[in-house]
């Protein structure tokens, strides 16, 4: 036994001496290393228990089966939005979690029904869309995929672990990691594949540096957002909404919010504005959500009997690191979540993106071992998968963002912006058009979907009647 699988070992396990594989495994994948144990990290750790016979996660926090949203993730205390390809996706890696979750009291609901969505162009038609979503807080959400996480008996998660650095094999892989721990110092662990997923701070420019290797180019859009959030009680008044949300929309609408009902009978409300600042004390908080349209979440605010610590987080904007472009690019090397693709969380896609991404390097790891291919050659096919599954959604958050900008927006991005408000106008009143809307948006049908003729067709009617409107 090396020094480098001695480090891989917390005190009391022999972790680093583990050779033996898993039911279902591939002989030879013996270990994969995943850094940062947040929400992206254990849903690679879930995947790759079903295929490498250990699984060690590095992460610099304290957690345990009862740690909730990653304490290193400030984004972590506001809103979250799990859309419906992520939630199916989710229930598939964790059977049950929808049920469980529903226990706590987080509700389940079709998104057409239940749901006071105001348009810049008016409130959505109310109608059922055959789309059903939960609600629930991103810190339970997080406490229950831990727990069943750290129950498989392939993934061990090392605590307080900082990695430094990651190293090549003599072929030119990457095959080690180096980190820090207060008690051990600085070890080495060997890995058959690192999973980079450290969250939107990264270090992968570092490390890849240090390697000699290049770094990949970057796509950033920026939309200063800032978001405050308050966590209170629900009322027992029956409403007929679980969600209240009004959305912000260039460059007109620069203030929005949106209160969801979760689990333990609370609501989560969380306001945001773009380049401005909603308040972190209470009474600020209801001056600025009665400043909205959408005035439910003021109503409920101001009923709240009690309220959990209000918590700010400014999001400068989007940024996608362009790995499956990189020439130089390593394998023995992936990247998942907001460590690949931080997206404006305005859009509700942070959650979902990284199930899909996961869901798809299951899929490409069964069908390796089921060709005994090995993985040579897994690390750029990942990517250019995680690329296709990133590329819809960048694009519909990319377009609304890069109207915030008086200058330089795109032609393209200056059309999608004027359809999705004709989308927006006719979702008003055609249960249709804002049932494909609802699907597009929770990623259950593609975006050509709003592009039917029918849709089409429904467009130049309204802006021919608007035009023949505007001359009497």
């Amino acid at each position: 036994m090396t020094d480098a699988d001695k480090g891989a070992s917390a005190p009391g396990t022999n972790a680093g001496t583990n050779t033996t594989t898993v039911p279902g495994s591939s002989p030879g994948w013996r270990r994969a290393v995943v850094i940062g144990g947040g929400y992206a990290g254990l849903l690679a750790a879930r995947v790759l228990a079903d295929h490498f016979a250990e699984v060690l996660v590095l992460e610099r926090d304290a957690v345990d089966h009862t740690t909730g949203a990653h304490p290193s993730a400030p984004q972590s205390y506001h809103a979250h939005a799990m859309l419906a390809k992520g939630a199916q996706t989710l229930e598939l890696l964790f059977p049950g979690l929808r049920a469980e979750l529903e226990q706590l009291g987080a509700p389940v609901y079709d998104y057409g029904e239940r749901i006071s969505f105001l348009l810049p162009t008016g409130y959505a038609v109310r109608t059922p869309t055959g789309v059903r979503i939960q609600s629930f807080t991103r810190d339970e959400l997080e406490r229950r995929i831990r727990a069943r996480v750290l129950d498989l008996a392939q993934v061990q998660v090392l605590a307080g672990a900082r990695v430094l650095g990651l190293g090549r094999d003599p072929d030119g892989r990457i095959g080690k990691v180096r980190y820090r721990t207060e008690e051990d110092g600085e070890r080495e662990v060997t890995a058959d594949l690192v999973v980079d997923a450290s969250g939107r701070t990264t270090s992968i420019d570092d490390w890849l540096s240090a390697a000699g290797l290049p770094v990949s180019a970057r796509s950033t859009v920026k939309a200063k957002i800032t978001y405050t959030t308050m966590v209170f009680d629900r009322t027992p008044e029956e409403k007929d909404y679980d969600v209240a949300y009004q959305m912000t929309f260039a460059p007109a609408v620069s203030r929005g919010g949106v209160m969801l009902a979760v689990e333990q009978g609370r609501w989560v409300c969380s306001l945001f504005g773009f380049e401005q600042h909603p308040p972190t004390d209470p009474d600020g908080f209801l001056d600025y959500a009665r400043s909205l349209d959408n005035p439910q979440l003021a109503e409920q605010i101001a009923r709240r009997s009690r309220h959990d610590e209000l918590h700010r987080y400014t999001n400068p904007g989007s940024t996608w690191r362009l790995h499956h472009r990189d020439p130089g690019w390593p394998d023995g090397l992936i990247a998942i979540g907001d460590a690949l693709c931080v997206f404006n969380p305005v859009y509700g896609q942070g959650l979902t993106v990284p199930a899909i991404q996961s869901d798809a390097l299951g899929s490409l790891l069964r069908r390796r071992r089921a060709a005994g291919t090995g993985l040579t050659g897994l690390s750029r096919e990942y990517l250019r998968a995680a690329a296709g599954i990133i590329k819809v959604p960048w694009s519909l958050s990319t377009t609304s963002d890069l109207m915030w900008s008086p200058a330089g927006r795109p032609l393209a991005a200056r059309f999608a912006h004027w359809y999705n408000r004709q989308v927006f106008a006719l979702a008003r009143h055609d249960a249709d058009v804002w049932t494909r809307f609802v699907k597009v948006a929770n990623m259950t049908a593609p975006s050509s979907l709003l592009m039917h003729p029918s849709v089409l067709a429904k467009i130049v009617r309204q802006v021919v009647t608007r035009r023949l409107q505007s001359t009497r």
